[in-house]
C-alpha cells in the first residue's frame, strides 16, 4: 500500500462553513502518516465479505424497514454575481443512528441510552449487518494498524459492554446524501479512529476534505476510510447526482468518550 505523509498546509477554513466541490487528490489504497505515525488508511475496495455486508446494510437502510430522520437540501450550482451560492433542485437526505446515544441534558435526558431503532422489529436485519460490518472493520484495523487496534482496545476497557457496538466503537450513523460542513468530532475518544464506508450510485462529490493537510479523499463505492475524526477539522464535498436517483450513502462507526467510565 502507498504511504502518504500528511504535511500541514495553511488554510482559512472555519468550523461551520460549507465545503465546495473539490476534485479528490487521494484516490489509491494508502496508509496515512502524521508525525511519523500511522493514523489511518483508505482502501478503494473492501474485502468481498465486507462489500456484501455493506450491500445488505445499504439496501435495508434505504428501505422502509429502518426509521430515519429526514431532511431536504439544495444542490450548489455555482455562485451569483455578488459571490453568494446559487442552488438547483432539492434532494432528500436522511440518517439513522444505531448503538449508543450519549446523554443530552438540554433535551431533558441526562443519561445515555440505546438508539430507539433497536426496538423496531423491521430494522433488525439492518442492525445485524451493521454490527457485522463494524467487526469486519475492526479486523482490517488489526491487520493494517495493529498498534492503533491495541490502543483503541485499551481505551475501551472503561466502556461497559452494554455500550459497545463491536469492540472498538460505541455508535454508528448512516447518512444518505448528507454532505457535512466543516467540523471536528470533539466528542470522540482521543487517539481513536472512525470508520467511513461508502455506498454510492450515479453521483460525484461526497468526498472527505481535510483542509489541515489539503487532502480530499475520493470515497468511491465500497471504499473504506479509517481516520481519527477527533484530530482535524474536516468536511464533505457536495453530493451531486449525475443521473436521476443518484446518491451517496455513508456507513460510519465511531467511539464516543461519553460512554467511558459509566
Amino acid at each position: 500500500m502507498k504511504r502518504i505523509d500528511l504535511t500541514p498546509v495553511q488554510h482559512t477554513r472555519k468550523i461551520g462553513e460549507e465545503c465546495e466541490y473539490i476534485e479528490p487528490n487521494v484516490t489509491e489504497d494508502c496508509i496515512f502518516y502524521a508525525d511519523g505515525k500511522a493514523i489511518g488508511f483508505y482502501l478503494t475496495k473492501m474485502p468481498e465479505r465486507m462489500c456484501k455486508l455493506a450491500d445488505v446494510a445499504n439496501a435495508e437502510f434505504r428501505s422502509k424497514n429502518v426509521p430515519k430522520s429526514v431532511m431536504t437540501r439544495q444542490i450548489p450550482d455555482g455562485k451569483n454575481e455578488n459571490g453568494t451560492y446559487k442552488y438547483r433542485n432539492s434532494v432528500e437526505q436522511y440518517s439513522t443512528i444505531v448503538g449508543g446515544v450519549p446523554p443530552k441534558p438540554h433535551m431533558r435526558r441526562p443519561y445515555p441510552t440505546l438508539s430507539s431503532v433497536h426496538s423496531v422489529k423491521t430494522a433488525q436485519t439492518f442492525i445485524k449487518a451493521m454490527l457485522m460490518l463494524a467487526k469486519e472493520s475492526e479486523t482490517l484495523i488489526a491487520e493494517l494498524m495493529p498498534e492503533q487496534y491495541a490502543k483503541q482496545l485499551e481505551a475501551f476497557k472503561t466502556v461497559p459492554d452494554k455500550w459497545k457496538f463491536g469492540n472498538l466503537f460505541t455508535s454508528s450513523i448512516s447518512n444518505f446524501n448528507i454532505s457535512a460542513p466543516f467540523h471536528r468530532d470533539a466528542g470522540n475518544i482521543t487517539e481513536t479512529v472512525n470508520v467511513i464506508i461508502c455506498k454510492r450510485m450515479n453521483s460525484k462529490g461526497g468526498d472527505l476534505h481535510v483542509p489541515d493537510y489539503g487532502a480530499t479523499i475520493g470515497q468511491v463505492d465500497n471504499s473504506i476510510l479509517v481516520y481519527p475524526a477527533w484530530r482535524n477539522m474536516h468536511g464533505v464535498t457536495p453530493i451531486i447526482p449525475t443521473f436521476e436517483g443518484g446518491y451517496r450513502n455513508s456507513l460510519v462507526f465511531y467511539p464516543l468518550k461519553a460512554f467511558q467510565g459509566l
